[in-house]
């Protein structure tokens, strides 16, 4: 009886569910609630979409900068160390000193190669009008002996020719009148004899006749001897010419030797532009030496902070040897890996925000650059996909992010800090 008391009570009570539920949503406050979560709800919606539209973070991003390593340029040995690790130093601040003894003595033997060097350029320019100067003197000498040479020559020459004809002829025409007077006289004196001896003619008469032919005989051989003195002197004169023609070669090769010597000009002026090329090397062997000696003094190239310090005093340092280096904060930039399919709207110059857990804060920046290839492409050992075995994964490119300028102090970014980087494509 219980089972049939209940079936029809059930039936009776639960049409008015319906109505219930009815009179609930006709209840003008429910109404008004329900719509007020409603809108809510599209809010938030319309919030979070509008939030994540238009952006793309990463949290595989990093503080990079421009880190500075010091190296030494010079052998030698540390004197001093004027910083230490974790220093903030300026730009042009000595850092360190090396032992500047060794450069300091080549700097010297440097500008005495070069007071050297210019002291033989000045007497190799001094040599080339000396040079030019002697060459013409010596040709101009030269060419005066050869003339005088030929003149002589020449003299020698027409004396020769004076005397081998018109002399010779001369002396021999003398011979021959002498001569025929000797044998004119001779013969009178001969006719007179006997005239003489009968006594026809008298003693006075016969002496003069003996007297003529007497002085016709001397003449004769006078003139004798001038003939011979005359072909004397043509052998003289002869000599005396070949001497002279002589004279003459000797001197046109006198001449020709100073000709030559003019080669001595160019040569001296060579010897000149060697020697002023010499005194271009000594003052750059010089500016080298002082440039060794600079590097002596180790100044920081840029303001940041030494790190990685790893010298002391007295310690012997290589060329090319790393001491430390330099950090400079505040060019400072970041380095996020966004992943290929978030930089289909990324661009560069659009803005970004950065993230810094370490001090809980955004600084603002913007996109400077976009890596021409991935991560997995540039690393060193790159996939290999050409077995078959392929998996396709998602890859991250490299997006340089410039900050704008952060405030000194506690809100420092260093490189190495993990940061969250968000794009804004929108």
């Amino acid at each position: 009886m219980g089972t049939n008391d209940s079936g029809p009570a059930s039936e009776i009570q639960s049409p008015a569910q319906p109505g219930k539920r009815a009179g609930r949503l006709a209840h003008p406050h429910f109404r008004k609630v329900a719509i007020i979560v409603l809108a809510i709800v599209v809010v938030g919606v319309a919030g979070v979409w509008y939030h994540y539209h238009g952006r793309v973070s990463t949290d595989d991003a990093q503080v990079d900068g421009h880190i500075t390593p010091i190296a030494c340029k010079v052998y030698g040995t540390i004197n001093r160390v004027l910083v230490e690790d974790n220093e903030h130093v300026k730009a042009g601040q000595v850092l360190l000193r090396i032992d500047p003894r060794d450069y300091q003595a080549k700097v010297a033997q440097a500008e005495a190669a070069l007071k050297l060097a210019k002291a033989q350029a000045a007497a190799a320019r001094v040599g080339v009008p000396l040079a030019y100067g002697t060459t013409e003197s010596a040709i101009q000498a030269a060419q005066a002996g050869v003339k005088a040479a030929q003149a002589q020559y020449d003299r020698a020459h027409l004396a020769y020719l004076t005397d081998s004809t018109a002399g010779i002829a001369y002396a021999q025409a003398q011979v021959s009148k002498r001569r025929a007077q000797a044998v004119k006289a001779r013969a009178d004196w001969t006719r007179m004899k006997p005239l003489m001896q009968k006594a026809e003619i008298s003693q006075l008469q016969y002496d003069s006749y003996l007297a003529a032919a007497q002085s016709a005989t001397s003449d004769l051989h006078a003139s004798q001897e001038r003939l011979a003195e005359a072909r004397h002197r043509v052998a003289i004169d002869r000599a005396e010419m070949l001497a002279a023609q002589a004279q003459v070669g000797v001197a046109q090769a006198n001449l020709r030797e100073a000709e030559a010597n003019r080669g001595q000009v160019p040569m001296r002026t060579a010897d000149a532009h060697s020697a002023s090329a010499n005194v271009l090397a000594a003052e750059a062997n010089l500016e080298a030496a002082k440039l060794q000696l600079s590097y002596t003094t180790v100044v920081a190239p840029t303001e940041g902070v030494v790190t990685k310090k790893a010298i002391e005093p007295g310690q012997i340092v290589q060329p090319g040897q790393e001491l430390f280096a330099i950090i400079p904060l505040n060019t400072v930039f970041i380095r996020a890996n966004f992943k290929e399919t978030q930089l289909a709207n990324v661009h560069p110059g659009e803005r970004a925000e950065i993230h810094v857990d370490m001090y809980g804060k955004d600084f603002p920046g913007y996109v400077e650059s976009i890596s021409g290839a991935t991560g997995a492409r540039m690393s060193l050992l790159p996939p290999e996909n050409a077995t078959g075995n392929f998996v396709k994964v998602v890859q991250r490119i490299p997006v340089r992010i410039f900050l704008k300028p952060v405030p000194t102090g506690n809100n420092t970014l260093r490189p190495g800090m993990n940061v969250e980087a968000t794009i804004f494509t929108h």
